[in-house]
Parts: structure tokens; C-alpha cells; sequence
């Protein structure tokens, strides 16, 4: 048994032959086994999907209860047998319930992370380096110009400009799933006890995670009541408000006083990304492993074979193979720069 007869790439994603699944796959299948839940990994309309109970659990809540005819539900660690094919997960660190999907047929073991990261995050289980013969990582941030700071020094930039502008609203961009809610968990260990105000796409997700047992501490709703909007506007100075990327180019966000536009994301580091974007205060708080991460993960794993996948490929690729790994790009499609 070859690696590229136990997982292959695929137009649909990485296909297993002998299990007949997919990891991931980017179009409705028979089956398919999800390492997480951000819609470019977890899609509807699988005939039977494969996850952790928190994975099906946000399924669920993005796609209605019938986002698939069957789930089967694998807690960390725990194996399932898909004809002949073991298959089982372990944490990845990248958000609520995600997990690195290990396959194991006839002698050979392979990890596949999803999206992952090494460092501490209050609202996930950290990564756990499983050893193996072939690594399938990710490279989402794979140059070396990627190096995040560290989080709590960007949560206190924050914080900051919060004493230095209490008349303004600091208006900030998170993705819904994970980084929101970890944002928010940053800021509470930090120190920060006001309530947090949440435009409506974060509701049902940041229930949700409390619904697991993560606190995030008051939130409400960043809404103004009809007919006093004015007067309703300034019990927002001086506080965070949380929004999606795509609220920024709506009215909802030229409703509040003089806000701050401030983002969190790996690609914050880029600061003409920053400009172009109108981001006032960028922050570099990403989900996704830097370079530094990604290198390192390669040496703790220490595979025979190192396999890239959606992210800057080559130079990860080209990484390895100076430090002596066979190493190759899967050149997948489909896969979001969410980070």
C-alpha cells in the first residue's frame, strides 16, 4: 500500500479508495469525514458526514438540521472502521471541534490537520502532534514573512486605544466561527468585563459555544432602537463592537460614533492588505498556524513524506525538502483564505 492508494487528490478533495470517503470534500458525496466546521471544510448535502459532536454540532447550526441524511458522531481518539479503513481524530487547535483526521490501512498512517494551530486557545483543545508516515498539512500562512505576535500584545493594542478614544466605538471584524469567540475569550483574560456588543451573525455561534461550556462573558446585541438612533448611538463610545467582514461595507457600520475599524486576522501583517481594506487598527490574531508553527509541526511529527495543501504550497515544499523530507503540493481548489 502506497500513500497515494490510501488518500489521492481529487476534484471533489482528498479521496480514500479503499474506505470510499473524502476528507473535507468541496461538492456533495457519499460520504465524507469533516475535519471542522468553516463552510470551505463542512458543506451540506452529504449523504453521511463523519465529525466530532461539536463539528456536526455547528453543521447544524449553518445549515439546518438536515444538512445531511446520516451523522456519525467520533469523539477524539475514538476509532472508527470504514470498510477495513481506521479512521479517527485528533485535536487540531484551530476552532470548536476541530480535528486532525488520522487513516491507518494495512501498516501506513496518515494525518491529515484541516486547518490547525499550535498556540494556547481558551475555546478549543490544543493541537496534538500524532506521529505518522505521511503529514498533510496546511499552509495557509507557508512564507516566512508570516510570523504572528503574540496574542496578548495585539488584545492590549486593543485595549489601548479603548482608554485613549473612549468617545469612539471600536468597531472589530471577525470571522464568525472561532476567531470571534476566541476574540472575545482574549479579551476577558485580559481583563476586559464590559459588555461586548455582537452584530446578529455572531448570536447563534457564540451560543453555541457556550452551550460547550465556553464563557464569553455579557454580550448584547449591537442594535439601535427605531426613533433613537441618536440618542441611542453613544452607549457605544468608548466600547467594543463585533462584527463579520461583510458588515463593514454596509450601513450597519456607519451607525455608531465615530468608530475605530479595526480587524483580526493573520493577514493583518500584510499592511497594504490593511490599507486597501480601510483598517484603521490592524491585529495580527490568527487561527491558522505562522511559518514558524508550520516548520515546527513538520519536525515534531517528523513524517516520511510531507504533503501541502491549500496555502502558499511550494515554499513549504521547498522548506522540507532542505531539511531532507520528501515533500509535494496537492494542489487543491476550493479552499477559502479565511485567517
Amino acid at each position: 500500500m502506497t500513500p497515494g492508494e490510501l488518500l489521492k487528490p481529487t476534484p471533489k478533495g482528498l479521496y480514500c479508495p479503499p474506505g470510499d470517503f473524502y476528507i473535507d470534500p468541496m461538492a456533495a458525496v457519499e460520504r465524507a469525514v469533516v475535519t471542522h466546521g468553516h463552510a470551505d471544510h463542512a458543506r451540506a448535502g452529504h449523504q453521511a458526514v463523519l465529525a466530532t459532536p461539536e463539528t456536526l454540532n455547528i453543521m447544524a447550526a449553518r445549515y439546518g438540521e438536515d444538512f445531511t441524511s446520516t451523522r456519525q458522531t467520533a469523539q477524539l481518539g475514538e476509532v472508527t472502521d470504514i470498510n477495513g479503513v481506521k479512521v479517527w481524530f485528533a485535536p487540531a487547535g484551530h476552532v470548536l471541534g476541530s480535528a486532525q483526521a488520522v487513516v491507518e490501512y494495512k501498516g501506513l498512517r496518515m494525518v491529515c490537520t484541516g486547518d490547525f494551530k499550535r498556540r494556547q486557545d481558551p475555546t478549543c483543545a490544543g493541537f496534538e502532534v500524532v506521529p505518522c508516515h505521511v503529514f498533510i498539512s496546511e499552509a495557509t500562512f507557508g512564507i516566512p514573512v508570516f510570523r504572528h505576535p503574540d496574542d496578548r500584545a495585539e488584545i492590549a493594542k486593543l485595549l489601548k486605544s479603548l482608554s485613549l478614544f473612549p468617545e469612539r466605538a471600536h468597531l472589530v471584524g471577525v470571522y464568525a466561527l472561532g476567531k470571534a469567540q476566541r476574540v472575545i475569550s482574549l479579551i476577558r483574560e485580559a481583563g476586559y468585563t464590559d459588555t461586548i456588543y455582537i452584530h446578529g451573525a455572531l448570536k447563534s455561534l457564540c451560543e453555541l459555544y457556550e452551550a460547550h461550556g465556553i464563557s464569553l462573558g455579557p454580550l448584547e446585541p449591537a442594535t439601535l432602537e427605531k426613533g433613537r438612533a441618536k440618542t441611542e448611538q453613544q452607549k457605544f463610545a468608548g466600547k467594543i463592537v463585533m462584527g463579520p467582514p461583510s458588515a463593514f461595507r454596509d450601513t450597519w457600520a456607519r451607525r455608531f460614533p465615530d468608530p475605530i475599524s479595526i480587524f483580526c486576522s493573520g493577514w493583518m501583517r500584510l499592511r497594504q492588505r490593511a490599507k486597501q481594506s480601510g483598517v484603521e487598527l490592524p491585529l495580527i490574531l490568527s487561527d491558522h498556524a505562522d511559518w514558524d508553527e508550520l516548520t515546527q509541526t513538520v519536525r515534531d511529527v517528523n513524517p516520511d513524506e510531507l504533503w501541502v495543501t491549500h496555502g502558499r504550497e511550494d515554499a513549504l515544499c521547498r522548506w522540507a525538502e532542505l531539511q531532507g523530507y520528501k515533500a509535494q503540493p496537492l494542489r487543491l481548489v476550493g479552499y477559502e483564505e479565511e485567517g
